[in-house]
Formats: structure tokens, sequence, C-alpha cells
């Protein structure tokens, strides 16, 4: 009787146990480990169902975080703000649209297209499950041996940057994976694998990737968001100076112990002004001013000096922030080290939704275009007498400017900045250039010896930008290659990917197509795919040479604008999602 009676008791308690169970795994808060159902499948269209905020929340989002978690709100501030900048609370305007209307296909050309998803796809998959049983929580993979490095604070850079590429492409148990192993990072001074942190790749990356993976949730996992505000909190500390110019080489430890930091009186422009899309929609997100005000102070001052430099328009690559003087330095480029700084200005102004701040990031923007049109782009002399651009690089004087038609490969992305302007500001001649400027890029891609181009090289220029003869006296396209490496960037099929959803030209679909089959062919390894040492031929033992590094935008930006030119055009539309530089988008309030 004893023992039918105790089965009975354990019986009950295990179907209350259960009941009790099943309430809180119904009742569970997002905030703590949301379900996977809350994200929208790989098909949705354009992850439209969200409840993002259409102005910011007021009073401002709480973050709540454990007493005994570092909290970098904690650390006093030397030079607080009294009254930040606020973010505009008028209407969205209603802003041209960007992208096209894609026509139905026929099932043969539908087919096609999801091969080739499919194959791109699997590409990824091959290095993510790589870096989940070889490098996990680390910053990279390393692809050729098989093991791991730390190269941007030990935060797991991987991880972070491609929390949107794995909701993008539906695989939504990894991305919980991926988020339940985040969840201990805490950005606290110690926490850092260097001692000085690069705040520039931080943004993009760290920053970049928790903002984008929360809009991409609908804003509903506020796990991300939390985790934005914890490293956005860090960033902001970095602004803690007399001028309010970030330390863009900033050391945490330094910070945390009261030391003070200064701006550096050498710096580069694009370390100092590319922030405004991270900044911005973490104060359009939580209500918290402090980040827009932060990178409103900068727009400014380069408001204030764009007319004052050797070329009007452009700022140069070289810059002393300690002062802040932005108009000193001699050369100008669309390249490395200054690239992204013109970037965001059409960007935040599509961010901004055209209201606000936005028209002086729009005036900003234009006067930098037409400049750079000017300035930095030339046409190659080429043997098919292609009808193509280049951007080179302009040393200045006083006096004079003399273009250099030396380019690379980070200067590829321009052609997508130029179409996306040309687009938000009605401006044909922009289109125009975005197109050549992209079809320059794809030359090069298919006239170089592995059907990759490589990261740095000269060209000849025309005389002009009318038609000119090839001259036969030149034995290559290339004058020189002075580096000959093809790291996985993803800059090239960044402005393919602009220009197919702009025109809806199948030919850029099919370029990519092209890119990524010669990229795969010659990277591809056991583990991922692995950067290339010389682009511009085999060595003695028939072989491609190749590095064993695979830095985390190849997943992040690379294959994710790949996959994305194969799919559904309305996933991640241009009209409602704006990319960073590091192909991270962010949600356009509307």
């Amino acid at each position: 009787m004893a023992i039918t009676l105790n089965k009975r008791w354990t019986s009950l308690l295990a179907i209350t146990t259960a009941f009790l169970l099943l309430l809180v795994l119904v009742h569970r808060p997002s905030s703590l480990a949301p379900s996977s159902s809350i994200y929208p499948p790989a098909t949705s269209s354009g992850f439209t169902t969200h409840t993002c905020p259409l102005s910011p929340p007021n009073p401002p989002y709480n973050l709540t975080v454990p007493e005994t978690a570092f909290s970098w709100r904690d650390i006093p501030v030397k030079y607080p703000v009294s009254d930040p900048i606020p973010l505009s609370t008028e209407q969205p305007a209603a802003l041209p649209k960007i992208q096209t209307t894609f026509p139905p296909r026929t099932p043969e050309a539908d087919q096609i297209r999801s091969q080739r998803q499919n194959a791109i796809k699997e590409t990824f998959l091959r290095g993510w499950r790589s870096y989940e049983q070889r490098a996990w929580k680390a910053d990279e993979l390393t692809p050729l041996s098989g093991s791991w490095r730390n190269t941007f604070g030990g935060w797991g850079a991987t991880l972070v940057d491609n929390l949107d590429t794995l909701l993008i492409m539906g695989l939504h148990e990894e991305f919980e994976r991926a988020v339940e192993a985040l969840l201990d990072v805490d950005f606290s001074p110690h926490s850092s694998s260097q001692p000085t942190i690069n705040l520039f790749e931080t943004t993009i990356r760290y920053l970049g990737g928790f903002l984008s993976a929360y809009d991409l949730s609908g804003c509903k996992d506020t796990r991300l968001l939390d985790k934005a505000i914890q490293i956005g909190d860090m960033i902001y500390a970095s602004f803690d100076t007399p001028t309010r110019m970030p330390i863009t080489r900033w050391n945490p430890h330094k910070a945390a112990g009261g030391e003070e930091q200064f701006p550096a009186s050498q710096a580069i422009i694009a370390e100092i002004a590319s922030a405004s899309l991270e900044l911005t929609r973490l104060s359009q997100l939580t209500g918290d001013m402090r980040y827009f005000d932060a990178i409103s102070r900068i727009t400014d001052t380069l408001d204030a000096q764009q007319s004052q430099t050797r070329v009007p328009g452009l700022w140069p690559v070289g810059i002393d922030a300690l002062a802040p003087d932005l108009t000193k330095g001699s050369t100008f480029t669309f390249g490395g080290m200054a690239d992204s700084a013109y970037e965001y200005l059409p960007k935040t102004y599509q961010l901004l939704s055209g209201v606000g701040r936005a028209p002086q990031y729009k005036r900003l923007a234009e006067g930098a275009l037409a400049a750079g049109a000017e300035t930095l782009l030339f046409r190659p002399m080429v043997p098919d007498h292609a009808d193509i651009l280049v951007s080179g690089v302009a040393h200045a004087t006083t006096a004079s400017v003399g273009l250099e038609t030396r380019s690379e490969h980070l200067s590829c992305f321009a052609g997508g900045m130029y179409a996306l302007a040309g687009k938000l500001f009605s401006n044909e001649s922009y289109l125009s250039t975005a197109r050549k400027i992209t079809d320059g890029c794809i030359w090069i891609y298919k006239n170089s010896p592995l059907g990759i181009m490589p990261e740095m090289f000269s060209l000849t220029a025309c005389p002009n930008l009318n038609e000119c003869m090839w001259d036969e006296r030149l034995e290559h396209i290339f004058l020189a290659v002075r580096d000959k490496r093809y790291i996985l960037r993803p800059e090239a099929i960044e402005s393919v990917f602009y220009m197919y959803r702009v025109t809806g030209e199948e030919k850029y679909a099919d370029a990519a197509w092209e890119m990524y089959s010669a990229i795969e062919a010659q990277t591809r390894t056991e583990f991922g795919n692995a950067a290339l040492r010389d682009v511009m031929g085999v060595n003695e033992n028939g072989e491609v040479e190749r590095d064993d590094s695979m830095e985390s935008f190849w997943m992040a930006e690379t294959l994710k604008y790949l996959f994305l030119i194969f799919g559904d055009e309305s996933v991640v539309g241009l009209d409602e999602f704006v990319f960073n530089t590091e192909a991270h988008p962010f949600r356009i309030p509307k």
C-alpha cells in the first residue's frame, strides 16, 4: 500500500513539475532565452515583421546588468557632456526608392539561382562548422592548420560578426548557440586579449554585429541589445577627451584606472569618421542620446573643415585628431584608411530617414562624391577599350593636385557608394559613375591571372575619359602589382551586390558567380577558405601559395553579399535596411 501511494505521489509530482516547467517555458522573457521561432525564416520578405521603435524610446531603454558585472558607465567621466545633441523627433521623410522591382523569373532561372545560393551556403557552413569545432569563442579560425587566433580583443569576433549572417541564412540553431556563447562576454577592461583596442574594428564588427542581429530579430531578442549597449558604453568611454574626439588606439586598462589618454596627433580619417551608423542606430534603439552626440560632434568637425583641405570636398588620409585639424594632409583616396569615412555619409542620411541632421550628411556626401569623381577616378588603358573607371590616389600641394594611378581592392566599395547615393539623391551622374567603377572591378577580376583581383596595383591611365587606344608596347594591364595578396575581401562583390539590387541586371549576378567560383577554387581548404599570398600565378610547384588566415569578414561580408545576390531580393531590401562597412544591415526607421 505504501509503495502504491509513493508511486502515485511520484507521478503527481512529475506531472506538476512538468506543468510548472511548461509555464516557465511559455512565459520566459525573450531577453533571457527566446525560442528560435521568433526569428523570421530565410525566405521572409525582408524580415518585415518587427517591433523596432519608429522613434527613440522615451524614457530610454534600461539596461539591466548583474550587480557583479563590470559597467563602463560606472567609470568617472572627466569631460562630461551636459546637453547631448539629440536625434530628431520628426516623422521620417519619404526617401526615393533604392531597389529596383525585379520581374518574375522562369523556373529554370530560379533553379540556377537556388543552386548557386546553396553552393555559397555550403561554403559558409564548411567554415562555420570548423569554427564551432576548432575555434569556438576565439576571434578567428585558422583555415590551414585548423586552429585559432585572437586578433580583435578575443571576444569572439567571428561569432559576433556572423550573428546576422546566421539569421539571414536561416541557421537558427547555430544562431542560438552563438548567442548563448556570447552571454558571458563582459567587455571589462581586463577581458581583452590585447592591451590596446582598435576602436574602429571594435565598432564595425562587434557593435555593428550585435545591433544588426537585434534588428533582424525584429527587435525582440533584447539579449542582443544589452550586449550592444555594453560594448557601446566601452566605445563611448574612448570619447572622454577635452575635444570629444575619440582615442582610436585605446587602452581600456588605463581608462578604467582613471589614467588620461588623448587623441592621436597622427591619426587616419577612416578611424575617426566611421562610427556614425553604429552610434546613431544605438541611440535610435535605446533613446540614449550620448552615442548620437558623440558622433555628431565629429560630423560637425568634418563639416567645418571640408572646404579647407587641399582638395576641397575631400579630407586627407592623415589628420591631427588631437587639435583637431583635418586639413593639413596631402594624400587623398577612396581606398584604405579613408574609405568608410565617405561611405557613411549617404548611408547615415538614409538611416536618419532624411530628417533632423540628415541634410548635413547629404551636403557632406555630395561635396565628397563630386570632388572624388573629379580628382580620384580615372579611366584605365585596357586592350578591349572597356569604358570603366578605377579609383586612384591624389597627392596635393598648395599649388596643384596630381593623380597616382595606384588602386586597391578596398576602393572597389566606391561603386556601391555612388549607386546608393545616386538613388538617394536622384543623381543620374552618380549612377553612371557607380556602373563604371563596378564594371572596372569586375573587369580587373576577369583579367587577372587567377580571376581574382590583387590587393594593390597600378594601371596606365587614359589621357582623358573619352575612348583611348591600347598602347601595344604595354606587356600587361598592370604597370605594377604592389601587393599580390587576396585576403578574402568583399569590396568588389559588395559593389556588384548594390548594382544588382539597384538595376536588376542579371549580368551582375553572373559576374558575382564567376568571382565566387574563382575565389572558392583557389582558397578552399578542409576547414574553410584561406587568404592567398599571390594571385598573379602559381609557384614553381604549380601551386597557389596560401596564408593560414581567414578574417571574420569572409563569412560576415563576402559570403553574405553573395548569398543575398542569389536569394529573394526582398530579404534585407535596400529600402528597409542600410549596411554598415562590415555588411551589418541596420533597420531604417519608417
